[in-house]
């Protein structure tokens, strides 16, 4: 194959996921979708990316970035991308580092099942600044449930191991924990658990396994067993008084929208399309829910990455998250928050018999209702220029604040543009953690 020599500066910022290793993993957890994608390749495959590929992938994903771009991120999952070595991830920092661009700051992150860490995993991921998201399901009895070795055994035990590797060489992480039918009864115990852990910033993900016909799996969540489960927690982390010491991404998602921001992730953004997922041999596709054949959009080694971006299938497939929303969801107050959320997951009929409706519909329903009044106070807060911490007594410092005494404007006075500008990477984070943008949010 003849690489690309020419790139062309993309239209916008876009994403690519990389799996050096594709599908491959030493676990079995049942509820992993990727583990049948070694069906899509030749038999004899190694699943592991050449020099070539990875090379020629971070030479033009650096490269297509638009000017005024301020940082990159390199995402790397898989399968489990640990077992490519802690070699190859030197090699991944020595490329970034040949074809850096002195506008562009680049950083790394890495998903990991955690098995495998071992401490030069650790001093390599702290030395060179990975941000690792660890997968734990929660206390043992839940993560066991799913989450299995390929003797079909629990994991627990050697996932807090990796923890603790990351743990003792200071290496910034978070933990992704996948929410199903087991585990979703119980959002005390998992927040409970992760919190005393000491983990300060949670990602739950809800697994919806379906068929192309729509017939979902015993172990995926239920939707308002996931809007329960999101509720719990939520009252949990204000129980605990855990505002703005612990961070979790749907509750970091709604703050920033009914601040007036644009929403941080894609499955909430009105429009997607931005965020590519690559397999190991330089394949490119959709997203990474979307790895079938129809979805590719070519090889890197033979189209550049600038060309599959910006080309008129993935323009279209991202467009479509919006062109395709049921008419009930339009109307929904509270389509902002969640723009009809991602198109892999909309496989139910609204009740007005249109399609297109997503499975978790009413569940984050159920969010939005019960968390809204609290993140509105957070708002309130955040433009008062107090931490969200104080959204408990905000009503006492609007009074204050409407009581104190106020200077009339000039005839010549305009209106004040009240929508809030997207934040620059050195101002401090919408969410209300007290870091810069850059080192917070914009980073996860």
């Amino acid at each position: 194959m003849n690489t690309v020599n020419s790139i062309q500066h993309a239209r916008s910022p876009f994403h690519i996921l990389i799996k050096p290793i594709g599908p491959i993993c030493n676990l079995r957890c049942e509820y992993c979708f990727y583990l049948t994608k070694t069906e899509m390749f030749d038999d004899g495959e190694q699943y592991r990316m050449s020099d070539e590929v990875l090379e020629e992938t971070i030479r033009q994903y650096i490269a297509a970035q638009p000017p005024g771009t301020e940082q990159l991120g390199f995402g790397w999952q898989g399968g489990e991308p640990t077992l490519m070595g802690v070699d190859f991830f030197r090699r991944v920092v020595e490329l970034q580092t040949k074809y850096a661009r002195p506008d562009l700051e680049v950083i790394n992150g890495l998903q990991t099942n955690g098995t495998l860490l071992d401490d030069e995993w650790g001093k390599f991921l702290h030395d060179e600044k990975f941000l690792v998201g660890l997968s734990i399901d929660g206390p043992a009895e839940l993560h066991n449930r799913y989450r299995l070795d390929v003797q079909g055994r629990g994991t627990f035990e050697k996932v807090m191991a990796g923890m603790d590797v990351l743990k003792r060489h200071e290496v910034e992480y978070n933990v992704l924990t996948v929410v199903h039918s087991d585990n979703a009864d119980h959002p005390r115990e998992v927040y409970d658990f992760l919190a005393d852990e000491g983990v300060t910033f949670l990602q739950f993900i809800p697994i919806v396994e379906h068929d192309r016909k729509g017939n979902v799996s015993n172990r995926s969540v239920q939707s308002e067993q996931f809007g329960r489960f999101l509720n719990g927690v939520f009252d949990r982390w204000l129980q605990r008084n855990d505002v703005g010491r612990v961070f979790v991404q749907q509750f970091d998602t709604s703050l920033a929208i009914t601040m007036g921001y644009p929403a941080p992730l894609c499955v909430h953004a009105e429009t997607c399309g931005r965020s590519t997922a690559m397999e190991h041999n330089g394949d490119l596709y959709s997203c990474d829910h979307w790895v079938f054949a129809e979805n590719r959009l070519g090889n890197v080694m033979e189209t550049s990455v600038t060309d599959m971006v910006d080309g008129d299938f993935q323009t279209g497939f991202g467009l479509d998250k919006s062109r395709k929303l049921p008419g009930y969801c339009k109307r929904c107050k509270y389509l902002r928050f969640c723009n009809g959320e991602c198109p892999k997951d909309r496989i139910k009929t609204t009740p007005d018999g249109q399609s297109g409706l997503h499975y978790l519909c009413e569940g984050y329903k159920m969010f939005f209702e019960h968390s809204g009044p609290v993140f509105e106070k957070m708002a309130d807060c955040l433009r008062m220029g107090r931490p969200v911490s104080d959204y408990n007594v905000i009503d006492q410092f609007k009074r204050q604040a409407q009581a104190a005494p106020r200077l009339q404007p000039t005839r010549s006075a305009r209106p004040a543009d009240t929508r809030p500008a997207a934040p620059r990477r050195n101002e401090s984070c919408p969410c209300g953690s007290g870091k810069k943008y850059k080192k917070c949010c914009m980073k996860r």
